[in-house]
């Protein structure tokens, strides 16, 4: 049976005037006040009610409860208040994950806001992750497991700061591998063409022997969920999962969560459908890193492409973080 993973990353930038808390309107959100109201309309509410056509009858089911997921605590703060019903359906997801994944939720933290934390000075680059880590112990009533970093930037000193406070795993794009090592074995470089159905242990840059779990997402999956319009079909979804099955016991995505609604009209539905009916009967086991690493240790090594000057790469540039930068 193949692991099934779809992770989900949900982030708005702070809309509400400094001055007055609120959001005023957004004039190229029309028909809605304002782009948190129509992503919230297209994406985020739908994910939370989901309704599927069943043979006796229709019934709704809750998305998050099937997908690994972040969302910035930014965007849950306006959600909160704006938004209480989907707000409590994604802390319902996570509770309910746990006890049905043996203690791990679906939900991971997000650094604080959305800044490159390779391009962060020593002291930034804490607090981004302190308060990530704050403020999802004071939504989800747990510790994460892991962070998401934004734009997936990292470097080594971003992924040993992750391992300074006990972080689990990190999930990443397969160009920010560098190197691998199989146990007993000798590095081999691999950037791109990094394996991505197994787990690697990442150890720190200090030589303590402290590490974390690096999950490397399938690439050419993720790209034809988030651009080639396969949410179309939820036929075709899982028949693309059942192919990348093919490569290994793990099929891992990750893309921006809006892609279900927001950006691909129903594809919350064709989503929901595809995990609650299509894919439990193509057998996947669908699970979220967590429990998967329970089960499955990482014994490869890995390396991560630092890209220019030791500043990092991220999923958008495996080449570097200049983008941020000039």
């Amino acid at each position: 049976m193949s692991a099934l993973i779809i992770h989900g990353h949900f982030y708005q930038p702070p809309r509400e005037n400094p001055w007055t808390g609120e959001v005023e309107r957004e004039p190229s959100a029309v028909p809605y006040h304002d782009w948190n109201e129509r992503i919230h309309s297209e994406s985020y509410g739908p994910n939370a009610f989901a309704r599927i056509t069943g043979d006796v009858a229709d019934y709704v089911v809750n998305n998050y409860t099937n997908i690994s997921f972040n969302f910035g605590p930014t965007l849950l703060s306006w959600l909160e208040k704006a938004q209480p019903r989907t707000y409590q359906r994604i802390l319902d997801a996570d509770r309910e994950s746990a006890v049905e994944r043996d203690g791990h939720g679906n939900a991971i933290a997000q650094a604080y806001g959305h800044a490159i934390l390779p391009l962060s000075n020593d002291r930034d680059r804490l607090t981004q992750i302190v308060w990530g880590i704050e403020d999802f112990r004071h939504r989800f009533k747990r510790e994460p497991e892991s962070l998401w970093l934004p734009e997936a930037a990292c470097n080594d000193a971003t992924l040993g700061t992750l391992i300074d406070f006990g972080l689990r795993y990190v999930i990443l794009a397969p160009e920010q591998a560098k190197n691998v090592r199989a146990p007993g074995g000798q590095w081999k470089h691999v950037g791109a063409s990094v394996d991505t159905t197994r787990p690697y242990r990442y150890s720190h840059p200090d030589g303590s022997g402290r590490s974390l779990a690096i999950f490397f997402y399938n690439g050419p999956l993720a790209r034809a969920i988030a651009f080639e319009r396969v949410l179309t079909s939820s036929r075709e979804l899982v028949d693309r999962f059942e192919a990348a099955a093919k490569q290994g016991p793990l099929v891992n995505i990750a893309t921006d969560g809006e892609t279900y609604g927001h950006h691909f009209k129903f594809g919350d539905l064709c989503l929901a459908h595809a995990l609650e009916v299509e894919a439990k009967q193509a057998g996947f086991w669908i699970t979220n890193y967590g429990e998967f690493l329970d089960r499955n240790s990482p014994d490869w090594q890995v390396e991560i492409e630092n890209g220019p000057k030791g500043e990092g790469s991220s999923w958008s540039c495996a080449h570097g973080v200049g983008r941020w930068s000039h």
